[in-house]
């Protein structure tokens, strides 16, 4: 058996709907499972929430703490290894110390600029990897294309993480090793 395989994911800020459930050996964490109790110990794969960081955060009714999230996540991967997802206009990354993409910082953690449609995103939905590990291979760069735009998909549309994305993630998770 490949070793990659046999490390254990954890999947945290999902949907309860999530296609992580889905994927063996896979730890999802939604909103009843607060994701503040992972134990660590394994690579993640974090969505922290993402209103309070995005260009209309000044219209957005975050829950109180739900900011921190995102920093929390940028600690827990950088401790544990794997990957942050959010907005590519997301200003996390720059309060959390990124800087640029492509090029490691101190932590070993690396920004990628992607479109969740290469995954089989219904929107282009420009989005970063954080990735704090080794970066894997993209697939070949296709021009998103308009099927629908973001603004017009409900909540649950507009979050859905697609199946071949989380595959994707699950197994850049488990090629990071634990630093603690």
């Amino acid at each position: 058996m490949n070793q990659a395989v046999a490390v254990g994911v954890a999947a945290l800020f999902v949907r309860k709907t999530t296609h992580y459930r889905d994927i063996p050996g896979v730890d999802c964490y939604d909103l009843e499972r607060d994701a503040l109790t992972w134990p660590g110990g394994c690579p993640g794969v974090f969505h922290p929430p993402c209103r309070s960081w995005g260009k209309l955060s000044q219209f957005a009714k975050p829950r109180p703490g739900e900011k921190e999230l995102g920093l929390w996540s940028m600690a827990m991967v950088r401790k544990c290894g794997g990957v942050v997802e959010h907005p590519k206009s997301s200003r996390l990354w720059a309060v959390a110390g990124c800087i640029g993409y492509g090029m490691r910082d101190q932590f070993g953690g690396v920004l990628i600029p992607v479109f969740q449609s290469w995954w089989g995103h219904k929107a282009p939905k420009e989005t970063c990897f954080y990735i704090v590990g080794p970066v894997p291979e993209l697939p070949d760069y296709v021009p998103p294309k308009m099927v629908q735009s973001v603004e017009s998909m409900s909540k649950a549309r507009r979050e859905v993480t697609p199946f071949d994305l989380a595959v994707w993630l699950v197994d850049v998770a488990r090629q990071c090793e634990v630093t603690s």
